[in-house]
């Protein structure tokens, strides 16, 4: 079983690889600030395999910030929050999933840090551009709205974008292909109206 996983671990990378970068781009020497596009998704692609692997289950992170949820209600609401049946299904604990979402705050960061893209400003030059400069209380209130959406929209599909577009497609989940789609769509839309494209 190791053999087969290992060998459907270096076809899954080298291929998509080699679809994706352009001849003549070296992908450990991405000209950006950032991390390589190219090396990052691969090493995606490498953690949802492990993740099927050793657990079992997708990779995702709206069931980790549902989990926090349950332990917050549970600091608050304790008997509230244990008669609700999400929560009698699944307790809310910190465990991977959780730990999934922690990583990617403290990995965001490094790759900010380490890219020289750490610049610590409210508000981003495209966004006081369209708003302008005194704008932070409208940046903050939009992101906290979009957050709140994205959580409920998380919850309603059964999976956020790393749910969906990582592990879904992957296996090749209609539903999940559909989803992403649709954050393709509802990005450009979002876009379109917020910067007048």
């Amino acid at each position: 079983m190791k053999s087969l996983f290992l060998v459907g671990l270096g076809l899954s990378i080298i291929p998509s690889l080699l679809a994706v970068v352009p001849i003549g781009t070296s992908v450990l020497e991405y000209a950006g600030p950032a991390w390589s596009p190219y090396v990052v998704g691969a090493l995606i692609g490498v953690l949802s395999m492990f993740t099927f692997y050793f657990s079992d289950k997708p990779l995702g992170a709206s069931t980790g910030y549902a989990r926090v949820a349950g332990m917050i209600g549970k600091l608050f609401a304790p008997k509230h929050t244990e008669s609700l049946k999400y929560y009698q299904d699944n307790q809310p604990a910190v465990d991977w999933e959780v730990m999934v979402v922690f990583g990617a705050i403290v990995g965001a960061f490094l790759a900010a840090w380490q890219g020289g893209e750490l610049t610590g400003e409210w508000v981003p030059a495209m966004w006081a551009a369209r708003f302008g400069e005194d704008s932070l209380g409208l940046r903050l209130g939009a992101a906290l709205l979009g957050g709140m959406f994205m959580a409920f929209g998380a919850r309603l599909a059964g999976g956020c974008t790393s749910g969906h577009g990582i592990s879904g497609t992957l296996q090749l989940s209609v539903g999940s292909w559909i989803a992403v789609i649709s954050f393709f769509v509802g990005g450009i839309a979002t876009a379109m109206l917020m910067y007048r494209i």
